[in-house]
This record gives structure tokens, C-alpha cells and sequence, in this order.
């Protein structure tokens, strides 16, 4: 199961790496400003992920978590493909839209399933292999849309990213299994009844960690998402690298970097702070505090092997916080709201950081033009770096309040079980 959402995860946001590595050939082609091109990359396609989650989110904490996984994937590889064929602004703008509503049922259904099947201890690990599809598909999709860029352009890049999709949607179909299927309802027991939006909502705002772990994410990934979209068109414009050139050393760096973070991250959780939520907060916000200082010395950097040397130490330290983090978040709700609130957390953090993240680098750069020409793009992204401080005191205050809150969903989740109204599925 791991493996296979594994393959999934890392096709759900290859198509972005690969359209920030090819902005300055659709730049050429279609004639595009930076303003026009971090919105292209960044709130048209933010608004419908995000939007679009809630639904499908709802959905996959009463039903069928690999039905809506299966079509879901299908659905964005057939977009991503015809990104390739878009012969103007507008008809890229509409396709990138429907990458997004597709990639909406990827990671709540799919964080949701995996909780089903670990306990507590084990989800950091179990979401720190499953996590491991990011860097896959920073590997992958950087190497391959590198390549085919320069030797094909960027249409045959889009292209060949989504021919695989539907392939690997069947293989999910028939090999994913829903736990809550197989679950036979004793007599005694009432029907599980789903929590409605309004109780969600006043549960998630309650919880003083989640709401530090919301802004705190959604913070970090307007700063994330403002630097990585626009990092291949700074070593391209600052220093002459080509698409290639770029493919490679990106593969490497948020390839072998981002996934021993990864992976390191969610192990050291699951094996030294077994259960231990406060601590992992603690050093997740101190990684954030250390990916700051490293950002801004990426761009503060004149030469481009400092500069990418800089960068994979970022890669790496930087990921470590992903499965933790996530980890917590599941914990951290009643298992009928799972879904959704990952998808709250992805809602607030898409809108804010994907959305617009982006478009304040392709401003920031149109505006510093007129003073600093070329490397108007390098000192937009030195402004942005520091930003990671905010985000890691965010989750250093959830660390203060973790342990109360997780007490207090376990007593609810006790009061559930003697009502027998537990939601079916938390196999744990």
C-alpha cells in the first residue's frame, strides 16, 4: 500500500517542478511577464487544489479512499498532457485548473488510509516512507523535464509527465484495499454517523496545536512555494545554467537530499521521540530557524556551486519536518475528521503559499527591474528566505500545547467508544 501511494504521491506534483524548470521557455513562447507567470504557476492553480480538497476530503472520511484516489489521479495525468497542447495564456491558465481539481484527491484520502492501517508510534515512520514520493518526484520529474525540455521543449515535457497516470491508476484500482469494506458492523452497534462541516470546524479551531501547526505550514509554504517555483529561472537568468544542466542538479539535490530528509525525519520520530509530540515540534521548529539562514546565504552566494551546495543542505534539513508534522496533525483529530483536516491544512496553506507565494516573486521581481536588471529575480528570493522564522515559531508555540490537546482527543475518542459510535476504520 505504501508503495504504491508512494508512486502516486510522486506523481501528484511533478507537473509543478516541472513547470517552474520550464517558466522561461513558456516565457518565450507564449510571451508572459513574471506577474503572468507566477500567477500561472501559483493562484490559478492554488484556488481549485484547495477549494476542491474540502469536497473531496468530506467525502473520503465516509467512503471509498481509493476509488477517489484511482479517478482522482487518472483525471490529472489526461490535464497534465494537455498542458502540452496549450497554444495561449487563457487555454494553459484552463488547463492548469484542471490539473489542480484532479490533484485535490491525492494526499487527504491518501494520509487518511495510511492512518487506518499504523498506530500512533509508527505513523511519523509510515508517513515518512509515504512522504518519500515528494522527493521521487523531485528525482524524477526535475531529471526527465530537464531533458526532454532541452532536447524536445517544454509541450513534449507535459506530455510524457502524464502519460503514465492512467497506468498507475488501474494498478491502484486493483491493488488498494478500503479497511472500512471489509469491517462487518455488529448488531449491538450504531451506524457511524460523519461529524458535519460546522463540528469540524469548531473542533479544528479549538485545538490550540493544530491551529500553530496550520499557520505555521501555511506560512512555510508561501515562502516554499515563492523560492522553489522560481529557483530554476534564477540559476538560469544569474548564472547561465541550462534546463539540463538544472534537471540534473535539482535531481540530486532535492533528490537524494529531500528524501534522506525525509526518511530520516520520520524515523528518528518513530524510533527516538516515540510519542514524544513536544519534542518533535521543538526540533522541527529549529530546523525551520536553521532552513532560514541557509536560504538566504543560497542567494547571497556568487558562484553556482556554492549556491547549489547551499541549497542541498537546505533540501535536506528542511524536509525532516515533513512526517512529523503531518503525523501530528493526524493524531491530533478524531479519525472521522482525518481527511478533512488535512485537507484544511492544505486549503489555508495552497491559497496561502502556493497561490500566493509564486505571484510575490514574479512582483517582487518585475518591481526591483528597473535597479537591479537581471538579478532582479536573485534579491526577490533573498527578501522571501528569512520568512521560515515565522513559520518555526509557529510550531515551537504547538509545542507548548500538544500534550493537552492530545489528552483531550483521546478522551473523546474514549467517550465514542462507549457510546460505540467510533468511526469504522481506525483498525488501531
Amino acid at each position: 500500500m505504501l508503495v504504491v501511494l508512494l508512486a502516486i504521491y510522486a506523481f501528484n506534483g511533478m507537473d509543478g517542478l516541472a513547470l517552474g524548470l520550464v517558466l522561461q521557455d513558456i516565457k518565450r513562447d507564449l510571451h508572459l511577464s513574471d506577474t503572468q507567470l507566477g500567477t500561472l504557476s501559483g493562484i490559478a492553480f492554488a484556488v481549485f487544489y484547495s477549494v476542491m480538497g474540502i469536497p473531496i476530503a468530506r467525502w473520503a472520511d465516509r467512503g471509498n479512499r481509493v476509488t477517489i484516489i484511482s479517478l482522482s489521479l487518472a483525471g490529472w495525468s489526461i490535464m497534465v498532457a494537455l498542458c502540452g497542447m496549450a497554444a495561449s495564456f487563457p487555454q494553459l491558465l484552463l488547463a492548469r485548473v484542471g490539473v489542480a481539481v484532479g490533484e485535490a484527491g491525492c494526499n487527504p484520502p491518501a494520509q487518511s488510509l495510511i492512518a487506518d492501517y499504523f498506530t500512533p508510534a509508527e505513523l511519523p515512520r509510515a508517513l515518512g516512507i509515504y512522504l518519500l514520493g515528494a522527493a521521487g518526484s523531485i528525482a524524477f520529474g526535475y531529471f526527465v523535464a530537464g531533458w526532454v525540455d532541452q532536447f524536445y521543449g517544454w509541450r513534449t515535457t507535459f506530455v510524457v509527465l502524464g502519460l503514465p497516470g492512467p497506468v498507475l491508476a488501474a494498478i491502484a484500482w486493483f491493488t488498494l484495499k478500503e479497511p472500512r469494506l471489509k469491517r462487518v458492523q455488529k448488531p449491538s452497534e450504531s451506524s457511524p454517523v460523519q461529524a458535519t462541516l460546522k463540528e469540524v470546524g469548531a473542533t479544528l479551531w479549538s485545538n490550540r496545536t493544530f491551529v500553530h501547526l496550520l499557520l505555521g505550514f501555511s506560512i512555510a509554504s508561501f515562502f516554499a512555494n515563492g523560492i522553489v517555483t522560481w529557483q530554476a529561472a534564477f540559476f538560469a537568468r544569474s548564472y547561465g545554467l541550462s534546463p539540463g544542466e538544472l534537471g540534473t542538479w535539482f535531481a540530486v539535490i532535492y533528490g537524494i537530499g529531500g528524501t534522506a530528509g525525509v526518511y530520516i525525519g520520520g524515523e528518528w520520530a518513530s524510533r527516538h521521540a516515540v510519542n514524544n509530540e513536544r519534542l518533535q515540534l521543538q526540533i522541527m521548529a529549529l530546523m525551520y530557524c536553521a532552513f532560514a539562514v541557509i536560504s538566504t546565504c543560497v542567494y547571497l552566494s556568487r558562484t553556482p556551486h556554492l549556491a547549489l551546495g547551499l541549497l542541498g543542505i537546505a533540501a535536506f534539513g528542511g524536509s525532516t519536518v515533513a512526517a512529523p508534522l503531518f503525523a501530528t496533525v493526524q493524531t491530533l483529530v478524531p479519525n472521522r475528521m482525518r481527511a478533512t483536516a488535512v485537507a484544511v491544512v492544505y486549503l489555508f496553506s495552497n491559497l496561502i503559499g502556493m497561490g500566493l507565494g509564486p505571484l510575490a516573486s514574479g512582483v517582487l521581481s518585475d518591481v526591483l527591474r528597473p535597479w537591479v536588471g537581471v538579478e532582479s529575480l536573485r534579491y526577490a528570493l533573498l527578501i522571501l528566505s528569512p520568512g521560515y522564522l515565522w513559520a518555526g515559531w509557529h510550531l515551537w508555540r504547538a509545542g507548548r500545547s500538544v500534550r493537552s490537546d492530545l489528552d483531550a482527543v483521546r478522551v473523546e475518542v474514549s467517550r465514542s467508544e462507549g457510546k460505540g459510535g467510533l468511526m469504522a476504520g481506525s483498525l488501531w
